[in-house]
């Protein structure tokens, strides 16, 4: 990324470099290699529980949108506060109102159906899908959005933003990644003394159609989405008048490549448009948006990532006799779940679908590299990171995904109050990764 000024002029004396269609085909077929591979475990999956198989293609798709959009929920905040360049920020709050406006015809089906919201639901009561994401608000939402927004910059990204890093080959990921979940495990063992405090005595749920009504909810949470899309677009505009407004710049293999006087569809060009040019935020928002959609409708319930690195620690360190997990109250409804084993829960075919997505879409851009360009004293920073992050995220009852992205969806008031402690934390860590100057 170009560290000058926001100067939008042409300099003629400049030489334009045109992009190339290089592409690596070792990478290339690897990456087909993998999804033909990917075919045949979802099958055996399937087999085994057709909800194996559903995660696992969600998470694939996930993953794949992540990479080739580059979007990420940390960079929303990291991205505008460094360079004033407010494009993933406002693609953010598209994202946020479009998964809104679907998820409000989701809900009042479901209520005109005569189902309720989960916290509210008893014995064999339907359930409103998605309303599982109305968390608590409290002292620890609070207390987790700032510890987790701190340990993303540290980290270099969030919770899905960690694994689509990890597919990526990104070495700094994989300590972030495995900090996270011990710090989610730390943080799970932690929580029956949290929740005996006053900082989870008081409080309390709201599901905003039950304050508002449906299209109250719906117009209160658009506005305050309007409201946030527009001072982004005012911060861009102060920054470049006072010219410290920094552009992004994409790498040359990334950019659109100039048409062709003669075209052909099986052609090197055809290839780079379909696999290897760069999304828009905006595509990333509007498929994101997709497959949130898509694992409420057929799971009920919202997207998470960090409670399944809660089971991940479990079965890592109680393998390696440091922990003894079935003694913990905290962790008695999961316990199935842990006895079962990676293999068999959903959540992990999901996790590990994005990390697979993300590895396939950077092969098949033929760019994957294995990146390990940092020094002991950034691994440190990554350590803390992710240990914030997951100790955060289980105070939080989510991360920027559970507790954001599918609260704020969901019409859960928890998750606005998360989001503006997350984006605390996130400028707080921010000026410590530039005072400390780590490599992120």
């Amino acid at each position: 990324m170009s560290n000058t000024g926001g100067s939008t002029g042409l300099n003629t004396n400049v030489k334009v470099v045109k992009p190339k269609a290089i592409i690596n085909k070792t990478q290339y077929f690897v990456g087909f290699g993998i999804i033909m591979a990917m075919v045949i475990f979802a099958i055996a999956l399937s087999d085994n529980d057709p909800r194996l198989a559903l995660f696992l293609i969600t998470g694939l798709a996930i993953g794949y949108v992540m990479q080739r959009s580059r979007f990420g929920f940390a960079g929303g905040i990291k991205r505008i506060y460094i360079t004033g360049d407010s494009s993933l920020t406002k693609a953010l709050m598209f994202l946020l109102a479009i998964s809104l406006l679907i998820t409000a015809a989701i809900h009042y089906g479901a209520f005109l159906g005569g189902a309720e919201v989960a916290f509210r639901a008893v014995g064999g009561a339907k359930i409103i899908p998605g309303t599982q994401s109305v968390k608590p608000i409290n002292l620890l939402t609070v207390m987790g959005g700032i510890l987790f927004g701190i340990g993303m910059m540290f980290g270099g990204g969030c919770a899905s933003g960690t694994l689509t890093d990890t597919g990526e080959g990104e070495g700094r990921s994989l300590i972030v990644l495995f900090f996270f979940i011990a710090g989610s495990l730390w943080g799970t063992y932690n929580m029956t003394w949290w929740d005996s405090t006053v900082f989870s005595t008081w409080s309390t749920k709201v599901y905003l159609p039950d304050t508002f009504g449906y299209m109250g909810a719906i117009i209160i949470s658009l506005l305050a989405v309007l409201a946030i899309y527009v001072f982004a677009k005012w911060y861009e505009n102060k920054r470049k008048r006072a010219n410290t407004l920094i552009l992004p710049q994409y790498a040359e293999w990334e950019k659109e490549l100039p048409e062709t006087t003669e075209y052909k569809f099986f052609s090197k060009e055809t290839y780079h448009k379909f696999f290897v040019k760069r999304w828009s935020f905006y595509t990333g928002a509007i498929l994101l948006t997709v497959m949130f959609e898509t694992i409420i409708l057929t799971t009920g319930k919202s997207w998470g990532v960090t409670s399944t690195f809660v089971n991940w620690g479990a079965w890592i360190f109680q393998s390696l006799g440091l922990v003894d997990v079935s003694t913990w109250g905290s962790l008695s409804s999961e316990m199935d779940v842990i006895n079962g084993g990676f293999m068999n829960d959903p959540g992990s075919m999901r996790n590990l679908g994005i990390i697979i997505g993300a590895a396939i879409s950077i092969l098949l851009a033929g760019h994957f590299s294995f990146k390990r360009n940092f020094k002991l004293k950034d691994a440190a920073f990554y350590t803390i990171g992710g240990l914030l992050m997951g100790y955060g995220a289980r105070l939080s009852g989510g991360c920027n995904i559970g507790a954001f992205y599918s609260g704020v969806a969901n019409y859960s008031l928890a998750g606005w109050v998360f989001m503006l402690a997350l984006i605390v934390g996130g400028i707080i860590g921010v000026n410590l990764v530039k005072k400390f100057n780590v490599a992120i």
